[in-house]
């Protein structure tokens, strides 16, 4: 089993937050995934702070390719807009897509994420 981490949990992990505090226990378990769409969200802030060693710690992270299916994508929006769910971002709907391709949970604090697990039957690890 694999945890896809949203954007959302590395940031607050990396801040000490309080929201990803199973992250050790995903690190240590080896169960992290990942995609390009979220390293290409965390990668460019690392970068400009210069954290090299943690740019290269993700990139050996567990990472699912990325195979989009658009029109699966706009009937995903078009599920979500019928259901009152508005400015979910096509960004959110791809990491969602790539979680429910590859069988595993989103683990996020993202709201969105949250609203859609009904909608579209999402995983969400907790």
């Amino acid at each position: 089993m694999s945890v896809l981490v949203d954007t959302s949990i590395w940031i607050d992990y990396f801040r000490g937050g309080n929201d990803s505090i199973q992250m050790d226990f995903l690190i240590d378990e080896n169960l992290l995934a990942t995609n390009d769409l979220i390293l290409t969200e965390l990668i460019p802030f690392l970068k400009a702070r210069n954290e090299t060693k943690i740019i290269n710690l993700l990139y050996n992270i567990n990472r699912f390719e990325l195979s989009i299916n658009w029109n699966e994508i706009i009937d995903y929006q078009y599920e979500c807009l019928k259901n009152g769910l508005n400015g979910v971002g096509i960004p959110d709907l791809i990491i969602m897509q790539n979680a429910k391709q590859n069988n595993c949970e989103i683990y996020t604090i993202d709201n969105h994420f949250l609203l859609m697990k009904d909608i579209l039957s999402v995983q969400i690890y907790t």
